[in-house]
């Protein structure tokens, strides 16, 4: 046993290893209810099935003492939990969750330690959730056979990403040599070739204790996790020698170049420009935990911030729209890496931005850094080091994953005031230390690999082919039995997924074990420079302040309104009010916004499909919609960009107007009142408007002109798998119905989209949300479906109205919302509600009170009274490829 204090985090760590099995352990003590437990478990695939990742779904499916379907999704709605998931990384699967109640803890880590360790692994759950075969229609054997499968799908969807294609290949080709080749969450060409029996044996060999690390954090006694997890599973194991450990990569002698190709990008700002190069260069183990630090530091000082080399040279020549993605350290590997180049360039610029990288990394080498930039990075990590997070635990446990995966000490890794003391010695003994790495890595370095992609027109036609005759070569393989079997199958689990579900098995908690009521927050509020209000907040923050201002909009003419997001991303760059540097800036912003939608496209369809439903649902699609990603390609497209340029300074006469702002300050009592004068002097700093201040306007303004209409969007993108949401206008957050309505969107998500969406439907999520304007939305993602999914929604409406579910099925709606409604808040952010929505503590409580008293007969009164159809406006959107049925209703908006 090894004890560390670490009082820069304010924790001890403690390191242990079980006797008899050989399992690793970590506890790091600290002060913070949030209390984390984490299991991972090296996962090192030979091809690219899968199989970590269908494993890593499938030992969620049920468990020896909790054999009922899906304890995973049933806990989230038995628990107070503030995280629940799994990840599969290219090396390692990790189990995380956290809760602040003791009870819940114990719960949580014996459903999880049995899930991970004594798993059914059903072959009707590995085909649920991998892949299978099945008629389009299960229950008509003369339809098609087609592949169906939860991460089959998820897959599909993840590889329209351009993004997540480069970075997948460019892993695959720097470390060619072994488990980094492949893609540990499956290639959906490769997925059908992964079976039942790979996957039980994969378990075996990977899912044991001798090649495990527990990670648990928090205030909770160590003795008592030790215990449990003693009991529960490890005294059933004997050591083993997990044969996981991933060789180190052969060093290659020369340089290696590759070329991939990707989707064309519909909101592309030049469809000429699409093509992605960037040069990468393999650097030591990530277990060489001073030299990770300073590679990492190294890395922030070449690409990071305006000033930064790369920047300079990059992306202020214009060639592209932005950096290539990963670019950076990458430290998720056995050995890291550094990527740097750029994306949305012409195919006949990839020399030139070759050259560059190589000019730069020379001067760099001759010039170095300025030293107030490496002071700046250097007291960011000190900053960092004294921000509390609320999920610090979790935070730690990713922190320490890959470096512990591959034997580093993690202990070594948290004593970050140790790194940084050192470096600076470092630096001290030697002003030319950095210099001299750029030299030895980047420089002197054979193993580098320039990694370059295109888009092919027909992309996603051949995808499509590949993936049917990969179909046809399955099919054909099945003989007249296979054939019945399958389809007998196919039946069996449609039958299981309709069936009613006990879960009786499950541990769970009470909503007698939630707080009555909610601990109010101190805050007091003051007038600075002439009546501008500040909220004064005292808390424990390490000494840190936290100053935020809050400006309205609503003097802002309309014309100006969709820029504004364009003037929030460039304000803080020194030269953004020059043209060249501003049309950079339009370039990566667009590039941004088109890359995200693939990973986002459920709230892209979510906010459209609200648009035409409240006054403030116009401006969330004109601020974050997929208006601001058209309007955004449509700027970087300009030829002359003056007229946008023009339009900011106007934006920053009414934003930066003492007259439109609020104020609040978190801090510790002692810093509150310099911090004000600090404020006072920034308030006189800004501009005002001539004429008398008015009061302070309310935070809600009514547009008593306003009528919602019904609206429906088809966003036609060459994506395989459809993102769809459907708004409903219903109550805002002070109406005695809105609890309900907040219940009904947990239950109807936990017992009936759940299953029909992603079950059944083979999306890899859906459900439905009710945010705080009063918005019922409902969502699916990843989706292979579009049309159905939107009957779907309507049948959820149908089963709510008619009643079909338990006093148990609302206790546990109930404690799902709670475990939302009662996450820890940092101290940084406590009072905010009351700052940017004007929530109080006093209506917080009354909502709980209500939350509380939410009934049966409440939830079905508020499906029928809300989201009947005819009852209530409601709006469509779905973003996904060419559809058929769309396209013959008239009453469907394609874009």
């Amino acid at each position: 046993m090894q004890i560390t204090p670490i009082p820069d985090l304010f924790l001890v760590a403690v390191k242990l290893n079980h006797d008899n099995t050989g399992a690793k352990y970590l506890h790091v003590a600290r002060e913070d209810a949030n209390n984390l437990f984490s299991v991972q478990f090296r996962t090192t695939p030979m091809d690219s099935t899968g199989v970590p990742h269908i494993l890593e779904h499938t030992v969620l499916c049920g468990s020896q003492k909790y054999p009922c379907r899906d304890p995973f999704f049933k806990m989230l709605n038995r628990s107070l939990a503030t995280f629940m998931n799994a990840f599969t990384a290219s090396d390692y699967t990790l189990y995380p969750f956290s809760t602040q109640n003791n009870k819940d803890f114990q719960n949580l880590l014996s459903v999880y330690l049995d899930a991970v360790f004594f798993p059914c692994l059903r072959e009707l759950d590995f085909w649920q959730e991998g892949w299978r075969l099945e008629h389009e229609d299960p229950s008509n054997p003369q339809t098609q056979l087609v592949f169906k499968g939860v991460v089959f799908n998820e897959m599909k969807g993840a590889f329209t990403d351009n993004e997540r294609i480069f970075s997948q290949s460019l892993q695959n080709q720097l470390l060619p040599d072994h488990t980094y080749s492949v893609v540990s969450g499956g290639n959906p060409l490769n997925i059908p070739d992964l079976s039942w029996e790979q996957l039980k044996q994969f378990h075996a060999t990977h899912y044991h204790p001798s090649n495990a690390r527990f990670f648990t954090y928090g205030n909770l006694p160590l003795e008592q996790h030790l215990r449990q997890i003693h009991e529960e599973a490890l005294n059933k194991f004997q050591r083993i020698e997990p044969n996981t450990s991933v060789p180190a990569q052969k060093l290659w002698d020369t340089p290696r170049e590759y070329h991939v190709t990707c989707g064309p990008d519909k909101f592309a700002t030049d469809p000429n420009k699409q093509t992605t190069i960037g040069v990468s260069f393999l650097l030591p183990d990530i277990t060489d935990i001073f030299e990770s630090f300073t590679l990492n530091l190294l890395s922030s000082l070449l690409i990071d911030g305006p000033n930064s080399p790369f920047y300079k040279a990059l992306i202020e020549s214009g060639l592209g729209t932005d950096f290539s993605p990963d670019v950076g350290y990458n430290g998720y590997t056995r050995e890291a890496f550094f990527s740097v180049g750029l994306q949305g360039i012409a195919d006949k610029n990839m020399e030139t931005v070759k050259q560059i990288i190589t000019k730069t990394i020379d001067e760099v080498i001759e010039k170095g850094f300025e030293d107030d930039r490496v002071e700046a990075l250097l007291h960011k990590i000190e900053i960092q080091m004294k921000h509390q997070s609320t999920s610090f635990g979790l935070a730690l446990s990713s922190y320490i994953a890959s470096c512990w995966n591959h034997e580093g000490d993690p202990i070594e890794l948290l004593n970050l005031g140790n790194q940084v003391t050192r470096f600076r010695q470092c630096l001290k003994e030697n002003p030319n230390f950095l210099q001299e790495k750029v030299k030895q890595y980047f420089k002197n370095n054979q193993h580098r690999l320039t990694l370059s992609m295109n888009p092919d027109e027909k992309y996603y036609e051949k995808q499509t082919q590949m993936e049917t005759e990969k179909l046809k070569q399955k099919i054909n393989s099945l003989s007249t039995k296979d054939k019945l079997y399958v389809y007998e199958k196919g039946l069996e689990l449609q039958d299981l997924q309709s069936k009613p579900q006990d879960a009786t098995c499950l541990p769970a908690l009470k909503v007698s074990d939630i707080e009555p009521t909610i601990s109010f927050t101190e805050l007091d509020t003051a007038l600075a420079a002439d009546e501008i209000p500040i909220q004064y907040c005292a808390q424990p923050t390490n000494g840190v302040v936290y100053f935020r201002a809050f400006s309205s909009l609503n003097t802002l003419p309309e014309e100006l309104r969709p820029y504004v997001p364009l003037f929030c991303c460039v304000l803080t760059n020194p030269h953004f009010e020059e043209e060249e540097y501003f049309k950079v800036l339009v370039k990566m912003s667009a590039q941004e916004l088109s890359n995200g939608i693939p990973n986002s496209g459920h709230l892209y369809a979510s906010i459209r499909a609200s648009r035409t439903l409240t006054p403030a649902g116009d401006l969330l699609e004109t601020f974050n919609g997929m208006d601001q990603v058209r309007l955004m390609k449509r700027v970087a497209e300009m030829s002359d960009i003056k007229p946008v340029l023009r339009k900011l300074p106007r934006i920053k006469k009414y934003l930066l107007n003492s007259d439109n702002m609020r104020c609040s300050v978190n801090a510790a009592p002692q810093q509150l009142s310099q911090a004000g004068k600090e404020i006072e002097n920034f308030l006189k700093s800004l501009g005002r408007s001539k004429k008398e201040r008015k009061s302070v306007r309310p935070h809600v303004i009514e547009d008593p002109t306003f009528k919602p209409c019904q609206m429906k969007t088809h966003f036609v993108l060459p994506f395989p798998v459809n993102y769809v949401g459907e708004g409903v206008r219903t109550v805002p957050y002070t109406h005695p119905d809105y609890a309900s309505l907040k219940i009904l969107a947990r239950l109807m998500t936990a017992k009936f989209l759940h299953t029909e969406i992603r079950e059944k439907g083979g999306a890899y999520g859906g459900g439905a949300k009710l945010s705080s304007n009063g918005i019922f939305t409902f969502y699916s993602y990843r989706d292979p479906n579009s049309v159905q999914t939107l009957q779907s929604f309507e049948k959820a409406v149908s089963w709510a109205k008619s009643g079909k579910f338990t006093d148990v099925d609302i206790e546990e709606a109930k404690l799902s919302v709670f475990s939302v409604v009662d996450a820890p808040v940092a101290p940084s952010d406590k009072g905010m509600d009351q700052f940017l929505y004007g929530l109080s503590d006093e209506m917080k409580q009354a909502h709980r009170e209500q939350l509380f008293g939410v009934s049966h007969e409440h939830l079905t009164n508020v499906s029928d009274k809300y989201l009947r159809i005819g009852k209530s406006t409601r709006g469509l959107a779905v973003l996904g490829p060419d559809n058929a049925n769309i396209d013959k209703d008239p009453s469907w908006v394609i874009r």
